[in-house]
């Protein structure tokens, strides 16, 4: 049963701790929307900075939980492989009733697994997958909630003011009355790790659409090949018909085109004629794209549940490749031709 939304308005004081790209825009959505916040991070100038626009800061975690009544709220927007020593360092400052919230893109197993003993000392832990980037301080932020029910209905006031809200999309056929949560932008999916999970598998998700784009527009990009000098000799297969292949696609001009009535428009369709737009080569690209192991982590729930996600997959494994991580494996492909055939590398 969908639960309705809170939009209270009751302001929380809460501490950010993490004032990189999104951290330091969720700190200034809140304070537009009427909340107080402590914000503190490793680096000085993070600090300072927020400082200059009005937002208290702290040069420490104790000087950070110094400044938050009780029941503290702790919200940590730090790169997944820093969230368990974070923690470590919060976790003996705090008292039985206050609340950690790990924002970033942990594996869903880690909030399970960090959530228990925090909980045997009265600390509630909450995930929460954020999905938004550095847009979200004028768009909102999807969230995705996970944890313990009176934990969450703590920081509803939270989710609210960084959520985009219902105006954000059309309300769906069929919804009426008072617009759910998931209607403004936010969604408790459930206990421990439900909202990296949700969350996880939104990023896969995310890699099989961009994949989609990209090699699509590389068939369009290569639709010009007829009109090439080919070589011609035993290592290279003839193209049969280059009458078929004589055009010369504007990829930025398609792109803007398909934002309008498509059925594939998108926000990444938007970032993508954007980015044409601006460099129509891509020149300030090299192509070598990274996973965050969000990817990852999906794939290894739909072999743990026995569900094929062949797009998904394709659309890992295709990042790994542009890293040059098949290196090894085009070489070995090279040295069995050879030796079964005598074929040679053809340079380009």
């Amino acid at each position: 049963m969908a639960t309705l939304c809170h939009m209270q308005l009751t302001p929380v004081r809460i501490g950010m701790v993490g004032l990189g790209r999104m951290g330091a825009n969720m700190v200034r959505r809140l304070q537009r929307a009427g909340h107080e916040c402590v914000a503190y991070d490793v680096s000085e100038a993070a600090v300072a900075a927020l400082e200059a626009e009005g937002v208290q800061g702290a040069r420490t975690p104790h000087e950070l939980v110094a400044a938050l009544p009780a029941p503290r709220h702790i919200w940590l927007m730090v790169p997944a492989a820093y969230v368990a020593s974070t923690i470590a360092v919060f976790e003996p400052l705090l008292s039985p009733g206050d609340t950690i919230t790990d924002g970033g893109n942990s594996w869903y197993r880690d909030d399970i697994d960090r959530a228990a003993p925090l909980a045997a000392k009265g600390i509630s832990y909450v995930d929460v997958g954020t999905s938004g980037g550095v847009f979200g301080l004028e768009r909102g932020y999807c969230l995705m909630v996970g944890g313990p029910a009176d934990a969450v209905q703590q920081l509803a006031p939270v989710f609210d003011a960084l959520a985009p809200g219902v105006a954000a999309a059309p309300r769906s056929p069929g919804r009426v009355g008072e617009p759910t949560n998931e209607e403004t932008g936010w969604l408790h999916c459930g206990p421990s790790g439900a909202g990296h999970f949700v969350k996880m598998v939104h990023n896969g998700i995310e890699y099989g659409m961009m994949a989609a784009y990209a090699e699509g527009l590389n068939v369009l990009a290569k639709a010009g090949i007829g009109s090439e000098r080919h070589a011609e000799d035993a290592e290279t297969a003839p193209l049969s018909n280059p009458e078929y292949y004589q055009y010369d696609i504007d990829l930025a001009a398609v792109t803007e085109l398909w934002r309008r009535g498509s059925v594939v428009t998108s926000w990444l369709l938007d970032l993508t004629a954007q980015a044409l737009h601006a460099d129509p080569a891509l020149e300030a690209y090299e192509g070598r794209v990274s996973d965050s192991g969000e990817g990852r982590w999906t794939i290894h729930a739909a072999i743990d549940e026995g569900v094929p996600v062949p797009t998904l997959a394709a659309s890992l494994f295709d990042r790994f490749s542009s890293r040059d991580r098949g290196d090894v494996a085009h070489k070995v492909l090279s040295a069995m031709r050879a030796g079964f055939g005598g074929h040679h590398e053809v340079k380009p």
